[in-house]
C-alpha cells in the first residue's frame, strides 16, 4: 500500500510539472505573440543652434516671414495662405506615403520615389560616433530648460512662451533585434513628435509625420538587420511662428517598438461600440481589422473575451465573441465583426452621481491551436443622448457640462508627458467640480485619455486649430491639404474606444468661418471623414465669428460657441472699435435657427488674474475689460484677482453664469482655461504664460477656483473670502470684500463687528461688501444655506515672514525614474499663517535617490528658468517637483531655505512597487 502511495505521489508531481510547463509555455506565447516594448531610455540628442546652419534633409520649404510679431489678440482672424512650390530637395514625396493607410481612396495614395535620400548623411549611419551628444530619456521637451527669451525682439516671442522650442534636432538610438525576430513584423510607434518627424533606420528613410500632435506608426521590417546593430535616427524640425501657444519641442511623448507575427490585428485595429444600453443589458459590437503580411492566404479563428477591467489580470470573462475560419488574403487586411449581449452591465458615467466602470476586450487571433496575436482594448458601456432643449444625457441622466479647456503643456515640466503630472492636474480640477475636458486644440497623449476614462471626465477630442487659412506664418495651414484626411482619421482611430470621449471637434476658430460655402464645404468633408471612422459620436467645430444664418454651422451636429453666448465686445468701451470681432449674444438666434441641435459653449470667460494680486479701485461692473487702472497694471504685468476682469473678447465668470442660467437649453460650458499654460500671455506680452487659468501654472488655485467650486459643487459646504488682509498702506481706505460660497447668504465680520448679512439675488453668484474700510486684524465670513449655518472662513493680518513650511502631495513615490512628488512651499509667520505678500528668494536642495526637475511659483511674469534651484516665492507660495531615480530606493530629504527665515525639510521615500 505504501509503494502505491509513493507511485501515486510521483505521478501527481510529474503531472503537475507537465501542466506547469504547459502554462509557462502558454504565458510565453501570450507574451511573444505581441510585444510592445518601451524604447524611451538611452537616446542621443543633438540640436543645431537656432540661427546656425542645419542640413538639407528638410520636409519642404516654408514661406519667408516678413512680420515676426506675434503680439496680437487671440481672436485675430486667420488670413489667406501664401502659395508655395515644393522644393526639388524636399523630402515631402518620401514622407507622404506614410499617410496612405489613412487615405480612403486608393487612387489618391502617394507613390514613393526611388532612392534613399539622406543615406549618406552621417547622422543616419550606424557607424557615426554620437558619443559627444547629450544622453536623454524620453519623453523629452528640448526647450523647457530655457532660458526664457526677453523683450520685444526675442527670437521666440511671448505668443509661443519665450522658450527655445524652435529649431532642428536629431535623436539617435540603437534597437535590439535578434535573429528570432526575422519572421516578425516590427513597428516603431511614436505617440507624439514635435514636429515634422522624419525617421531613418540603418540609413534608409522609413517615413515620417509632420503634425506634432498625432501618434503614428512606421513599419521597420523591410529595413532591419537581424544579424547586427540597428540604428534609428529621427530628425525633427520645429518652426518658429508655428503656434499660438507653447508647442514644446522633441520626442515629447512615449516611443515604442511593437513586435507581432505577420498575421496580426492592425494598428488601432479594434472598434468597440455599444447599443441598446440599459441597466439590465447592453449589446457589445466588436469590429476587428486583421492584416496578413505574408505572401499566402491565412485561415484564422478570432475570439474576443470581455472582462471587467479593474487592473486585476485574474478574471472570468463576462462575455465571449467567437468567429471561426476566417480567410485573410495574402498582403491584405479584413474586418471581422461580432456582437454579444451582456446582462446587468456596469455602466461608464461621470462622478459623482455615476461611476466610470471599464471593460477590457482581449482579442485572440488563432491559427488552429496556435495563438498568433493577442490584442487588448479598454472600453466602457454607456448611453449618450443629445437633447436640444436640455443638453447631454449620460445613461439617462442630464449632465450639465462643467468643463475646462486644457493645452498640452504640464507647466514647469513642459510638454514632455508625465502620467503623474497629468493625474495631479485632473485631481485638482475634479476637486473644483470639473466633469469635462476639451482638448485645446489637438489630440492629447494617449495616457491622458486613459486617465479621463479611469477618473470619469467627459472629453471633447479636437484635431485642428487651422485649416487652409493661416493664423501664424508657419502653422498647420502649410500642410493641411496634404494631411487633413490622415490626421483626422488618425485621431479617431487611436481614440475611438475611449468611453470618456463624447464628441469630436474638427476645428477651432478656423478662418474658414469667413469664407461662406467654401469654408462650410471643408467642414463637411472633415465631418464626413470622422463619421466614416466613428458614426456613433457627434461632430463639432468651435466658432467665434460665424452666425446662425451662415453656412458654416449647418454642417456640425453640435453647435459650439466660443464667447458668442455672452456676446463679444458689447461693452460701451468698444463702441468705436471697428476692426475686431463684435457679436451680440447668440444663444437665442442659434437655438431658433437650429432647434434640433444641442448648443454648447466650447470656450467661455477667458477671464484673467494673477494669484494673490489685488488692484484698486475695483470695478462695480459684473465684468470689465482689462486696462491700466481697470484691473490691470502693465508696469508690474499683473491682473487683479478680484476675478471681475477678462480679455476684450471674453467675460467674467459671473457674466457667463448668468448667460447660461438664462438659456437653460445650453449643454454647459468649457472655461478658457482650467490651468494657466505656457505662451499666449494676454494682456502682457513680455510674460511667459497665460493669465486665463482658474489655476496658476504651478497648480495653485486662484480665487476664481472657489467661485467655480461654489457653482459646480452646490452640496459642498464651502465659503471663500477675498482679498487677503495685509494692507498696511490702506488703513482706513475702501478695500472691497467679496465672498464666494455654495450657500445662499453670508455675513462678514471685521474684528468681531458685523458688516451685515447679504443674500444672493437672481443671477447673482458672489456677495459683495464694496464699502469696507481696511483695518488690520481678523476678517471672518459665515455662510448660510436655507437659513442654517453652512460654512465659515477667517483670514488674518499676518506677522512678518518667519519660517518656511513645505508639504508634499505624495511622500512615497515609485523608484521607476518617472514618478513625481509635488512639494508646496509656504512662507509663514511665527503662528504658521501664510504671509500672502511674501516674495522671498528660496533655495532648494535634495539628498537621496531623487532629483529636483523643476521649480515654479505661478507668476506669469517670472522669467527664471524652470530648472533653477533658486526662485522667489510669489505671494507666499512656491513649488518644487521631485522625480525618483530609476532603481534607486530609500529616503530623500528636500531642504528649502531662505535668508532670514527658518528652513524646512521634507522627507520623501522612493520604493519599488
Amino acid at each position: 500500500m505504501r509503494y502505491k502511495t509513493i507511485i501515486f505521489t510521483v505521478i501527481f508531481i510529474l503531472a503537475s510539472l507537465i501542466i506547469s510547463c504547459q502554462n509557462d509555455t502558454k504565458t510565453e506565447n501570450n507574451n511573444t505573440a505581441r510585444n510592445k516594448i518601451s524604447i524611451n531610455e538611452g537616446w542621443k540628442f543633438f540640436k543645431y543652434t537656432s540661427k546656425g546652419k542645419t542640413d538639407d534633409l528638410f520636409y519642404d520649404i516654408r514661406p519667408a516671414i516678413e512680420n515676426a510679431n506675434d503680439n496680437k489678440a487671440a481672436d485675430t482672424p486667420a488670413t489667406e495662405a501664401e502659395k508655395l512650390e515644393t522644393s526639388q530637395k524636399a523630402l515631402k514625396p518620401y514622407i507622404l506615403p506614410t499617410a496612405n493607410t489613412f487615405i480612403k481612396d486608393s487612387t489618391q495614395h502617394h507613390t514613393r520615389p526611388e532612392g534613399q535620400p539622406g543615406s549618406d548623411f552621417p547622422f543616419v549611419q550606424t557607424r557615426f560616433d554620437d558619443s559627444n551628444w547629450e544622453t536623454i530619456d524620453l519623453p523629452h521637451d528640448w526647450a523647457i530648460k530655457g532660458p526664457f527669451q526677453k523683450g520685444d525682439s526675442a527670437e521666440v516671442g511671448g505668443g509661443m512662451g519665450r522658450l527655445p522650442s524652435n529649431g532642428v534636432a536629431w535623436y539617435r538610438r540603437k534597437i535590439d533585434i535578434s535573429e528570432k525576430d526575422k519572421n516578425k513584423s516590427i513597428f516603431l510607434d511614436i505617440d507624439g513628435a514635435m514636429s515634422y518627424a522624419i525617421v531613418w533606420l540603418n540609413g534608409n528613410l522609413v517615413g515620417g509625420w509632420p503634425y506634432g500632435y498625432n501618434s503614428f506608426r512606421l513599419d521597420l521590417t523591410p529595413y532591419l538587420n537581424f544579424y547586427g546593430d540597428n540604428q534609428i535616427a529621427i530628425r525633427l524640425d520645429n518652426p518658429n511662428h508655428s503656434a499660438r501657444w507653447y508647442p514644446g519641442g522633441g520626442l515629447y511623448r512615449n516611443v515604442w517598438l511593437t513586435k507581432t507575427n505577420k498575421v496580426h490585428v492592425s494598428h488601432w485595429g479594434t472598434t468597440i461600440t455599444t447599443s441598446n444600453v440599459s441597466k439590465t443589458s447592453a449589446e457589445i459590437h466588436v469590429d476587428v481589422k486583421v492584416e496578413n503580411n505574408t505572401e499566402t492566404d491565412s485561415n484564422i479563428d478570432l475570439i474576443t473575451k470581455i472582462y471587467e477591467f479593474n487592473n486585476n489580470e485574474v478574471a472570468t470573462p463576462v462575455a465571449t465573441i467567437t468567429k471561426s475560419n476566417v480567410k485573410i488574403p495574402a498582403g491584405k487586411s479584413q474586418s471581422i465583426k461580432g456582437s454579444v449581449t451582456t446582462d446587468n452591465p456596469k455602466l461608464w458615467g461621470p462622478p459623482p452621481s455615476q461611476t466610470p466602470h471599464l471593460y477590457k476586450a482581449v482579442t485572440s487571433v488563432m491559427d488552429e491551436n496556435d495563438l498568433i496575436d493577442n490584442y487588448e482594448t479598454i472600453f466602457g458601456i454607456k448611453d449618450i443622448e443629445l437633447d436640444p432643449n436640455q443638453g447631454i444625457l449620460v445613461n439617462g441622466e442630464l449632465i450639465k457640462i462643467q468643463g475646462v479647456n486644457e493645452h498640452h503643456d504640464l507647466g514647469a515640466i513642459g510638454t514632455a508627458f508625465h502620467l503623474r503630472a497629468a493625474e495631479r492636474k485632473l485631481e485638482i480640477l475634479r476637486e473644483m467640480g470639473v466633469n469635462a475636458i476639451r482638448m485645446a486644440h489637438n489630440p492629447p497623449a494617449p495616457e491622458f485619455l486613459d486617465l479621463t476614462d479611469k477618473m470619469g471626465f467627459l472629453v471633447v477630442d479636437e484635431v485642428f486649430d487651422s485649416w487652409k487659412r493661416k493664423k501664424t506664418p508657419h502653422d498647420f495651414h502649410l500642410i493641411f491639404s496634404d494631411w487633413y484626411e490622415a490626421d483626422a482619421r488618425a485621431m479617431v482611430r487611436r481614440d475611438k474606444n475611449h468611453p470618456s470621449i463624447i464628441m469630436w471637434s474638427y476645428g477651432n476658430e478656423v478662418g474658414e468661418q469667413y469664407t461662406g460655402e467654401q469654408g462650410a464645404a471643408i467642414g463637411q468633408k472633415l465631418s464626413d471623414i470622422i463619421k466614416e471612422e466613428d458614426p456613433t459620436r457627434p461632430t463639432t467645430s468651435a466658432m467665434n465669428w460665424a452666425k446662425s444664418d451662415m453656412p458654416f454651422p449647418k454642417v456640425m451636429d453640435i453647435i459650439s460657441f466660443n464667447y458668442q453666448g455672452e456676446g463679444i465686445r458689447q461693452d460701451p468701451i468698444f463702441d468705436n472699435v471697428t476692426d475686431r470681432i463684435k457679436t451680440k449674444p447668440q444663444y437665442e438666434p442659434f437655438h431658433n435657427k437650429f432647434p434640433n441641435k444641442v448648443i454648447l459653449s466650447s470656450e467661455t470667460a477667458s477671464a484673467a488674474s494673477s494669484r494673490g494680486i489685488y488692484l484698486f479701485p475695483v470695478t462695480d461692473l459684473i465684468s470689465s475689460p482689462i486696462r491700466d487702472g481697470m484691473g490691470g497694471d502693465s508696469k508690474i504685468k499683473h491682473v487683479s484677482a478680484y476675478e471681475l476682469y477678462a480679455v476684450d473678447f471674453g467675460s467674467s465668470p459671473d457674466k457667463v453664469f448668468a448667460s447660461l442660467d438664462k438659456h437653460p437649453y445650453s449643454a454647459g460650458e468649457f472655461v478658457w482655461t482650467g490651468f494657466d499654460y505656457l505662451g499666449e500671455p494676454t494682456p502682457y506680452y513680455d510674460s511667459r504664460s497665460s493669465y486665463n487659468g482658474i489655476i496658476d501654472l504651478a497648480g495653485f488655485p486662484k480665487d476664481r477656483y472657489y467661485l467655480y467650486q461654489a457653482r459646480w459643487r452646490p452640496d459642498l459646504p464651502m465659503v471663500h473670502v477675498l482679498p487677503h488682509w495685509n494692507w498696511p498702506e490702506r488703513i482706513g481706505q475702501i478695500t472691497p470684500v467679496h465672498v464666494f460660497t455654495s450657500g445662499d447668504q453670508a455675513e462678514v465680520f471685521l474684528n468681531g463687528k458685523s458688516l451685515g448679512k447679504k443674500k444672493k439675488g437672481e443671477f447673482e453668484y458672489r456677495l459683495r461688501w464694496d464699502e469696507v474700510q481696511y483695518y488690520p486684524g481678523e476678517l471672518k465670513v459665515v455662510a448660510y444655506k436655507n437659513g442654517k449655518k453652512w460654512a465659515e472662513k477667517t483670514v488674518f493680518t499676518t506677522g512678518e515672514p518667519f519660517k518656511l513650511i513645505a508639504k508634499a502631495d505624495r511622500s512615497t513615490i515609485d523608484a521607476d525614474g518617472k514618478d513625481l512628488s509635488y512639494i508646496t512651499v509656504q512662507i509663514a509667520d511665527k503662528d504658521g499663517l501664510v504671509v500672502p505678500t511674501a516674495n522671498n528668494e528660496l533655495e532648494f536642495n535634495i539628498q537621496g535617490p531623487g532629483e529636483i526637475i523643476s521649480t515654479d511659483n505661478g507668476d506669469p511674469s517670472d522669467l527664471t528658468s524652470f530648472v533653477s534651484k533658486k526662485r522667489n516665492a510669489f505671494n507666499g507660495l512656491a513649488l518644487v517637483v521631485v522625480r525618483s531615480k530609476k532603481g534607486e530606493t530609500g529616503a530623500m530629504e528636500l531642504t528649502v531655505k531662505s535668508n532670514g527665515l527658518k528652513k524646512t525639510v521634507v522627507h520623501l521615500v522612493s520604493h519599488k512597487k
